[in-house]
């Protein structure tokens, strides 16, 4: 059985150095049988549970795994997925799911499931998060970092199984947004037979690399740097997927990636820069989507290192930051200008929140009278595009430049993936461009992972900013289910920020995908990436020509 688990883990290539010489499958293989999405990102987990941010979450998450609810991409409002209803108990401190029948789980290689999802599965899953002493917790480590900045361990009471079918949730206080959690790709659901069946052969930690869900896509593949094969998974319960593979395509840079779609290589590219946008625009042979993003790009400060602990001195550098230019250079009419950490397109967004002025002027004078001269910060930057920021090593130059004008020397230190992560982490920075972007459209999917005290440990707060008026105002706007009362408290909120400004919010980006005129069914959410299972390819029509 140990063999098996090895033979199969080479197969697929899993987080070794294995089939790195192998190409990226040619268009023309799978121009009949599927598509060649593009994008920018690297593997670390097939689990998003375990991930802060990345491909996983935002572009496989969707396609391996369903969550007990969704988020509908035009009317953001939940929808049912996997639970097909639920109830609201105790003032939002219990919530009952009732499960879908009859969906079933990926049958792969390395798991044949015997059952359909049951309540076990939920409970599995939920457990496994929450309850740090569930045996399968500290598996390939003990962080959930979404769940984590959330303190989720601490305020789920119970997740337990009523009947096959129905699975209750209680915590020790309400908690409004809890939902909203739930519905983030995030709160992926896993198979507890195919956990039981790894501890049997003690290789629990394949959970993780070798995943079983119950979406339209299940892992064929993985070349890791290269590509990510998925086989369509025929027994969905939505109805199968129309097209019988995906090839995610991990391998090219910016230019790369649109030179391949030019030439068919590829048929999506995600994440387009702005800069391409004419280009894209003018070719007959390309279709251009656009919708609001529910993200933010934004530059935090280390306040746990002087001078940068002093807000004057925050607020003195945020001067300096010509956000028009930012705009202008960066976006290309792709994004607006940010007040708030909450993008715009939030129930929340405080309306009267402004623009932190630019005046290199003020800024000199400002840092003059903190006594601050010759100041050296380093920016740390992360190397590829991201969905809050097509260029973020132009940025940072941009801002290196800005800094130059008021007397501050800035030291760009290129960063990737989860490296970046960790090396933050460390507090050793100064500066870091960072974003953000989810899947739910509740502002405590903002404001608690980026910047609760609870989330310098799940490292996701970059700034190590602890601010107890902060969470506790957070903390209010959850114990009501009352719209209005939750506005109240989150305006609190953008307050203390605006006074404290441990981030400075940059902008939030429109979302783009680019993809070939023959490519039907591709739906663009605020909130990450849709299924791709109603994908298609029109065949009949003419190629046009550019």
């Amino acid at each position: 059985m140990r063999l098996l688990f090895s033979t199969l883990l080479m197969s697929v290539g899993l987080f070794s150095g294995l089939g790195q010489a192998a190409p990226v499958p040619a268009a023309n293989d799978i121009r009949d049988s599927g598509f060649v999405y593009c994008v920018s990102g690297q593997v670390n987990t097939f689990n998003p549970q375990k991930a802060s941010s990345g491909l996983i979450v935002d572009t496989l998450a969707a396609q391996l795994y369903d969550r007990l609810l969704d988020v509908d991409p035009y009317t953001y409002r939940l929808v049912p997925e996997l639970a097909e209803s639920w109830e609201v108990l105790d003032n939002g401190a219990t919530y009952r799911f009732r499960l879908r029948n009859d969906v079933a789980f990926q049958n792969t290689p390395w798991f044949n499931p015997t059952r359909k999802l049951n309540a076990d599965d939920v409970v599995f899953t939920f457990q496994r998060i929450f309850n740090r002493h569930h045996p399968w917790h500290n598996i390939n480590g003990d962080s959930f970092p979404y769940f984590d900045s959330l303190q989720f361990a601490d305020t789920v009471e119970s997740v337990r199984k009523i009947d096959s079918r129905t699975v209750e949730f209680r915590l020790k206080n309400p908690d409004a947004s809890f939902l909203w959690h739930l519905a983030t790709h995030y709160a992926s659901v896993m198979s507890a037979e195919y956990a039981t069946n790894l501890a049997k052969v003690d290789r629990q930690e394949m959970i993780d690399r070798q995943p079983v869900g119950t979406g339209p896509f299940q892992l064929n593949e993985y070349r890791a740097g290269q590509y990510i094969r998925l086989q369509r998974h025929p027994g969905f319960w939505r109805g199968k997927p129309l097209m019988p593979q995906v090839v995610v395509d991990l391998g090219s840079g910016g230019t790369g990636r649109l030179s391949k779609l030019l030439t068919g290589e590829c048929d999506v590219l995600a994440w387009p820069a702005a800069s391409q946008l004419t280009i894209l625009r003018d070719d007959p042979r390309l279709r251009l989507t656009l919708r609001p993003g529910m993200n933010i790009a934004y530059l935090a400060f280390n306040t746990d290192k002087p001078p940068l602990n002093n807000p004057k001195v925050r607020h003195a550098l945020a001067l300096a930051i010509n956000n028009q230019r930012l705009m202008q250079s960066i976006y290309y009419g792709t994004a607006e200008t940010a007040a708030s950490i909450l993008p715009r397109a939030s129930w929340a967004y405080d309306s009267e929140a402004t623009v932190t002025e630019y005046n290199p002027e003020n800024a000199r004078k400002q840092l003059k009278a903190l006594g601050i001269e010759n100041l050296t910060l380093q920016l740390w930057v992360p190397t590829s595009s991201q969905a809050w920021n097509p260029s973020p090593l132009k940025t940072a130059e941009l801002i290196q430049a800005d800094m130059a004008q008021i007397g501050v020397t800035v030291e760009i230190v290129p960063v990737e993936g989860r490296f970046q992560e960790a090396r933050l982490m460390d507090m050793n920075h100064d500066l870091t461009l960072a974003g953000w972007s989810t899947d739910s459209n509740d502002p405590d999917s903002f404001f608690r992972p980026l910047l609760s005290c609870a989330a310098i440990d799940s490292q996701t707060n970059f700034a190590h900013w602890c601010h107890r008026e902060f969470d506790a105002v957070l903390q209010k706007a959850l114990t009501s289910q009352q719209l209005a009362s939750r506005i109240d408290a989150y305006d609190e909120a953008q307050t203390i920020l605006a006074r404290e400004l441990p981030v400075l919010p940059l902008a939030s980006s429109l979302r783009l995908q680019a993809f070939r005129y023959d490519i039907k069914g591709l739906v663009l959410s605020p909130f990450g990436n849709a299924s791709f299972a109603g994908v298609s390819r029109e065949k009949e029509q003419e190629v046009p020509q550019p």
